[in-house]
């Protein structure tokens, strides 16, 4: 029994000094992330894209979730169905965050045949600084995340293979930012939470 304190103290003291030298941290589990960012003391804000109406839109895209001002460019454009983003053709979809420090980004990103379902695909994501990561997603479930510990998060792009001989597109849904708003955003931030705190009594 002692032993296998020892090792798990062992083993949570490697994953603390490996995040604390890392400059990009990655995540596959949405809670794991969330609980990273709170811990770094920044804000998360979620786009869950439901306010973009369905359609097709022209690349450049421009949208803003709580502090963090975005674009997404696509060749060809952006289509956009059920609070699901994507691209209008089978090409690399890259977010862009100009002006706004972002420390870190994520979602459920995967791939979409031409109706919008789900379809196997090897997900290419690579960040601004060149950190990138690669694997085989089936689930549009499946999370995706990213946090850095240096320099801020400006942009990625996600590039979407298929794994048969079906056209895939990259495709994104609640995307997630990490930031830590300007002062004045602050306030109304804990405003905003002591308004809803009274709600609840």
């Amino acid at each position: 029994m002692d032993l296998k304190i020892g090792l798990s103290a062992l083993v949570a003291a490697t994953a603390i000094t490996s995040v604390s030298s890392a400059t990009i941290v990655i995540f596959n589990q949405r809670n794991l992330w969330e609980s990273f960012v709170a811990s770094q003391g920044t804000f998360v804000f979620d786009e869950d894209f439901n306010d973009i109406a369905d359609g097709t839109y022209a690349s450049p895209f421009a949208h803003t979730t709580g502090p963090v001002n975005w674009t997404a460019t696509a060749s060809g454009g952006i289509a956009v169905q059920g609070g699901v983003f994507s691209t209008s053709n089978p090409v690399p979809l890259t977010f862009g965050m100009p002006g706004t420090p972002v420390n870190g980004v994520g979602g459920n990103i995967f791939g979409t045949d031409g109706s919008f379902a789900a379809a196997s695909a090897l997900i290419f994501i690579s960040l601004s600084d060149g950190t990138s990561y690669a694997g085989v997603i089936s689930n549009p479930n499946t999370f995706t995340g990213f946090y850095s510990t240096g320099p801020m998060i400006t942009g990625l792009t996600i590039q979407a293979v298929s794994t048969s001989a079906q056209t895939v597109f990259a495709t994104v849904d609640n995307m997630v930012f990490a930031a830590v708003p300007a002062p004045g955003a602050l306030a109304l931030l804990g405003l905003a939470g002591a308004v809803v705190g009274r709600r609840r009594r």
